[in-house]
């Protein structure tokens, strides 16, 4: 390492550290949503051929960034990892991508692992062996006493609400509700409890990286009163410091929830 990138280490730790002190008491979100973004432009931009390099990188980047959850004491993170618009990629660029997350979840479920996985999405879409793997994580994890992390794969979020509200309705027609009765009583709390993250908090925080700015479908319904941080680095680069701006920059919004 040179002298200069010496220096920039040491000052960007004193920064991080300064930065992690002054977010002592600061209001914390209890659920943060990432959209896991700018893989394949950072393969692009070291001169990787494969983008997939990307996609590996990124994905080592993911225990990093839940444990600096843990850190800073968020109970709920759901990882934005792969959406139905990704699935009609063409099967040379799928299949390693499926390979690459179905990788992820083994890791984050391993035995040292202390997070409780959930694999939110369209599943039925997706080949039976990413669903298996998907589905073991989240069995070996179930009892397990760390944080909640979902893990996005094949979602949408306007399919996500098809689904609740077919789901309501099977549920009701199970019940011998009529149509009217339903319409009677239908509110916004029974659409909530058929979400693919029933159960769970709403997201008080939504990080995007790579410098896009739109959610992509992510977590529509339960976003209506997140705060969003859009940062132009790109996944695989970002660090713990990059997490600890997006922190400030939330402790310091007052949210007001539509007032």
């Amino acid at each position: 390492m040179g002298a200069r990138k010496r220096v920039r280490e040491a000052i960007l730790q004193v920064y991080e550290r300064r930065l992690a002190r002054a977010l002592e008491g600061a209001d914390t979100p209890t659920h943060v949503g990432i959209i896991i973004d700018g893989n394949r432009r950072w393969a692009r931009a070291i001169g990787f051929d494969d983008p997939n390099a990307g996609h590996r990188r990124g994905a080592d980047r993911i225990a990093d960034f839940l444990g600096w959850c843990d850190e800073a004491g968020v109970s709920v993170v759901t990882l934005f990892l792969l959406s139905t618009d990704n699935l009609s990629r063409p099967e040379p660029e799928l299949t390693p991508l499926l390979r690459i997350i179905e990788g992820v979840a083994e890791d984050l479920a391993g035995p040292d692992r202390r997070w409780q996985l959930r694999a939110v999405g369209a599943l039925e879409l997706l080949p039976a062996e990413t669903v298996a793997v998907l589905k073991q994580a989240e069995e070996d994890t179930r009892d397990r006493p760390g944080a909640s992390v979902n893990l996005a794969v094949g979602y949408g979020g306007r399919r996500e609400i098809a689904d609740a509200v077919r789901s309501l309705l099977a549920e009701h027609a199970a019940r011998g509700t009529t149509l009217d009765e339903l319409v009677d009583v239908l509110d916004v709390d029974h659409i909530a409890e058929h979400l693919y993250t029933r159960g769970q908090p709403d997201p008080d925080l939504v990080i995007r990286t790579s410098g896009e700015q739109r959610l992509s479908g992510f977590l529509l319904w339960q976003t209506a009163h997140a705060e969003f941080y859009f940062t132009d680095v790109y996944w695989p680069d970002f660090r713990r410091v990059d997490f600890l701006r997006a922190l400030r920059d939330y402790a310091a919004r007052h949210r007001r929830f539509g007032s």
